[in-house]
This record gives structure tokens, sequence and C-alpha cells, in this order.
């Protein structure tokens, strides 16, 4: 890595990330605090913990399906137009939930979300490498992604908060102010995107001439060891499903912590959803350090597999010692927080693998590949989790099974992943 660059890459630093940051929190808090709204919306619509799932889970299908259409799209229309297309419209649907009156209307509004959000997180990913060569790229991934950490530590008392606080204001439940007060950030933050954001180095008019081939020519070498396939091989490529699966599993982990969480925590003994929105920040809190941390010690000893299956296997070991714990408030949290900050530390590592490995129209497709076989866990993750609590009574089952596929995502990526540039 040469550090003579450090000073430049820290003012595009400066100008991109706490940009991208903000929008990365204002996604994630509309697409999980459903998590929260549950807490009140179960009972006024009388919905079960397997309808929760199935509507927590099937935005990930609309997800799943329109994922890899746009990012194609994005390398076409450009970063600036269709990331804030993204996020205008699904702040827009986001605030239509609280408008929900029945499980179809719940499965149709979550379905439309995430077809609405499709491409988001794949194309800030292609996005910073069109910033970052790959020895930069994991921290600043991990910059990114700590916006599910503090969408987790902003989220959780302000979700709280709205629901105490608007309860029955404009004859509305708490949950449905939830909602709408979530999803208008977005949509304004959308606009500005349009403002704001720049397509790519070449554009930007905050770089001097110098500066812009500077960073130029740091990706040309970087891109030199990258594949440049035909779009067609990157979906039969036996390494690219086999990342797909590797990020699944990790995947299962993070939603099943995020859509559990706040039950996770009420099943300790906590009962008032403000209390149990304050406590739900404290394992984002620590998993927003943590994860930073991580990514930059992976950067600077250029190991990848290791740290991507530690985190794994921390993130499992704390799920399961907190479900042990599950009676003991301050066990259990202590427990969650291991759990969240290994889970979380996994993904901006693991990252680093299909951006150093896949180049051009073939890193769009790859990395949206990836990222919506993998989010098909988001589906998987909360249905099994409500299945199993229904079937049972606890979420004990359902959290031990979310570990499980974590072990195994560990072991795959430190038997499989050999052969990738980065491991």
């Amino acid at each position: 890595m040469n550090s003579t660059l450090d000073p430049l890459y820290q003012r595009v630093s400066a100008r991109l990330m706490p940009f991208l940051f903000l929008c990365f929190v204002a996604a994630y808090l509309d697409r999980v605090n459903v998590g929260f709204a549950k807490l009140q919306m179960q009972a006024d619509l009388q919905f079960s913990d397997a309808v929760y799932g199935v509507g927590a889970g099937i935005f990930f299908i609309g997800y799943f399906l329109f994922e890899v259409p746009s990012n194609l799209l994005m390398t076409r229309t450009g970063a600036r137009i269709w990331i804030a297309r993204i996020m205008i419209s699904w702040g827009l649907i986001s605030s239509a939930l609280m408008f929900t009156s029945s499980v179809t209307t719940f499965y149709v509004l979550r379905f439309l979300l995430g077809a609405a959000e499709a491409g988001f997180f794949p194309g800030i990913i292609l996005y910073l490498t069109y910033w970052y060569p790959a020895q930069r790229r994991a921290r600043m991934v991990a910059v990114f992604m700590s916006g599910v950490a503090v969408a987790g530590v902003v989220g959780g008392p302000l979700s709280g908060w709205i629901m105490k606080t608007f309860a029955g204001v404009n004859g509305w439940s708490g949950w449905q102010w939830l909602f709408l007060l979530e999803g208008l950030p977005s949509v304004l933050i959308g606009v500005w995107t349009l403002f704001y954001l720049d397509d790519g180095i070449r554009s930007a008019r905050w770089l001097s001439e110098q500066d812009k081939q500077t960073l130029e020519r740091e990706i040309a070498a970087d891109r030199q060891v990258q594949q440049h396939m035909p779009l067609a091989q990157v979906f039969s490529s036996g390494k690219v499903w086999l990342l797909a699966l590797v990020y699944l599993l990790c995947v299962m982990g993070l939603y099943g912590v995020s859509f559990w969480l706040p039950q996770l925590i009420k099943n300790s003994g906590v009962t008032d959803v403000l209390d149990i929105g304050l406590l739900s920040a404290v394992p984002y809190c620590v998993a927003a350090v943590v994860m930073i941390l991580a990514a930059r010690h992976s950067d600077r000893s250029g190991e990848r597999r290791w740290h991507t299956a530690l985190a794994a296997l921390a993130g499992a070991a704390g799920l399961v010692t907190a479900t042990i714990y599950s009676d003991n408030t301050v066990i259990a949290l202590a427990a969650l927080s291991v759990a969240t900050a290994g889970i979380l530390s996994t993904f901006p590592i693991f990252w680093s693998l299909p951006t150093a490995m896949l180049g051009g129209a073939a890193a769009a497709a790859g990395i949206a590949m990836i990222n919506s076989v993998g989010n098909l866990a988001g589906f998987v993750a909360p249905y099994l989790v409500g299945v199993v609590r229904d079937a049972t009574g606890s979420t004990a089952s359902g959290m031990y099974l979310i570990a499980a596929s974590l072990l195994a995502g560990a072991v795959l990526v430190v038997a499989a992943v050999r052969r990738l540039p980065g491991t």
C-alpha cells in the first residue's frame, strides 16, 4: 500500500464515506424497523409469529429478483441517478407500511420494499471499487457497513420513543407513526443524492486533474489482477456460487439478530418498549467499533479467510450463550453484543474477496448475484425462527439454527475458499 497517497484518499473518504454511511443508516433502518413495529402491530393486527416471519422475510424475495438487473442498470445510468431512484422509491414504500391492515397488504408492501431497495447495497460495493483499490477497500466497506451498527444504536431508542410517544396521535398506533417517520428521511436523502454524489473519479469537480489521474492509475493497476469474464460465465462460476453460499450462511446470522433482537431482550424480562429500544443499542455500539478494527487489521495483514471465519465463530458463540442465559438480562445482552460484533465483522472482510476477483460488468453482476443469493437468508432466517417459535413457544431452537449456519459459513470459508485473491 502506497502510504504517500494517504492524504489524497483521506480527502476522498471525507467526501464520500459520511454520505454513503448516512444512506446506509436510512436503508437499514427502513429494512429492519419491522422488528420494533412487531412489538405492537402483531397484537393490533392479530398476526402470528409465522405471519410476521414471512412478512419480514418476503422483502428479500423482491430483493433477490431485482438485484442483478438493478446493478447492471446502474452501470448504464450512473451511480448518482440510480442510487437516488432507489432511495426515493424505498422511502415512499416504507412509509406506506403504516397503512398495513391485513396479512395481504403486509406481504405486498414488504415485497415491494425489497424490489425498490434491490441494488442499493451491491451498487455501493461496486461504487467503492471505482474509487478504492483492493488493499484499501475492506476498511471503507467497514465504515459503510457500520451504518448497520449505527442504525441499531439510533434505531432502537428512536423506534421505541416514536412508538411510545406517538401512540394514539391522530388516531394512529405507534407502529404506524414508526413507519411514516422513519421512511420519509430516505426520500429526502434520495433527493440530496442527485446533487451531491459523483458517478466516479472523472466526474468529481472537487478533485484536481492530477488527483484524478493518480486515483485512476491506482484503480487501473488494481484491475489488472481482476477477471473480466462474460456475464453468462459469472452465473456459472463455481467461485462466485461458493462465495454466495458463504455469504448466505453469514447473512442468516445478521437477520436472525436484526429481526429478533428486540424479542430476545423482551424475553430476558424487559417489558417497556423504550427500555427495549435503549438496550438494543448496546450490541450495535460494540459492533460499530469491533467491525472497523477487524477490517483495518485484515487490510494491513492482507489476510481475509481466517478473519472472516473467526468473526463468524464469535457470532455463533454469542448467539448460543445468549440463548442459554436468555432469562438473565445482563449475560444475554453481553452475549448478544459479542454475537452482533462477530456477525457484522464478517461482512466488510468478506466483500474484499469478490471485489478483488471480479472487474467490469462481471463485478456488477457477480457482486449483485452474491448479495441477492446471500440475502435470501433474510427470508429464510426470520421465517424459520418464526415457525420454530410458533411450534415450540420458544426462540431457542431457532437461535441454535442460526448459530449453526454461522459455524458452517466459518468452516466453508476456511476449507473451500483457497485460490481467490486476498485470501
